[in-house]
């Protein structure tokens, strides 16, 4: 039990956040019902708006708590006590297994991004600069360290985070495209093992200048790392 009032306070709005999180990301803004927020929050629908001042703050605080989380965990292991080759192997199999088993931001972020591109975001550039410019500057630094010394291949740091990240991206966005072609699914469980293992060997083999020492590492990593829990979604079959 929470000792003081402010505890009780943080409780409270911490409930109302994750709630929010789910309602968001299942429903939308437009769709997502600030009643159901507060039901799932143990709240009433007076106090939720005493924390935020309406449904749109409150999409925004929500978006905001979840995605410091996720740029503060990566930062973490950015910042690692190992070489830089082996924080960026552990930084691309960290982003996998959060699409993986992060669900609930990977829905709001892509649902903010459509609403960005159609004019109509106020949260985008908020969680931008506050959340994942800190990130984004930790890695380019990552891989200019590791580049100098002349652990990884000099390339464009930036083309190296596209080869580390875009195609995590592509594996989950192209799944369903995926699986008409191939008759086969992507997100079944032992496919989705096998490809979180061949995503960081392949990264072991190509962006090192000593591509045993990149193996290596891989191998280390994905040892050391095991996969996450994580709930697969419904699929329709072909």
């Amino acid at each position: 039990m929470p000792r003081n009032p402010h505890q009780r306070a943080d409780q409270s709005r911490d409930r109302i956040l994750q709630a929010a999180i789910h309602e968001f990301s299942e429903h939308g803004l437009a769709g997502a019902r600030t009643g159901a927020i507060a039901e799932a929050a143990r709240v009433n629908k007076a106090l939720l708006y005493y924390y935020f001042r309406d449904k749109e703050a409150l999409y925004i605080a929500a978006l905001q708590e979840v995605a410091g989380k996720v740029a503060g965990d990566a930062i973490a292991i950015l910042e690692l006590d190992c070489s830089p080759g082996e924080r960026l192997l552990r930084f691309a199999l960290q982003h996998f297994d959060r699409i993986l088993s992060r669900r609930g931001f990977q829905a709001l972020m892509q649902q903010e991004m459509v609403r960005y591109h159609q004019g109509h975001s106020s949260a985008m550039r908020v969680i931008a600069k506050s959340a994942f410019e800190p990130m984004w500057d930790r890695a380019l630094h990552l891989v200019e360290e590791g580049i100098g010394t002349g652990e990884l291949c000099p390339v464009d740091p930036i083309q190296m985070m596209y080869a580390a990240l875009g195609a995590n991206v592509f594996y989950f966005l192209s799944a369903p495209m995926v699986r008409l072609l191939a008759h086969a699914d992507p997100l079944e469980p032992s496919a989705i093992a096998a490809r979180r293992t061949a995503a960081v060997e392949y990264l072991g083999q190509s962006i090192f200048t000593n591509r045993k020492h990149g193996a290596n590492l891989a191998r280390t990593v994905l040892a050391a790392v095991p996969i996450p829990e994580h709930e697969f979604p419904e699929r329709k079959t072909a």
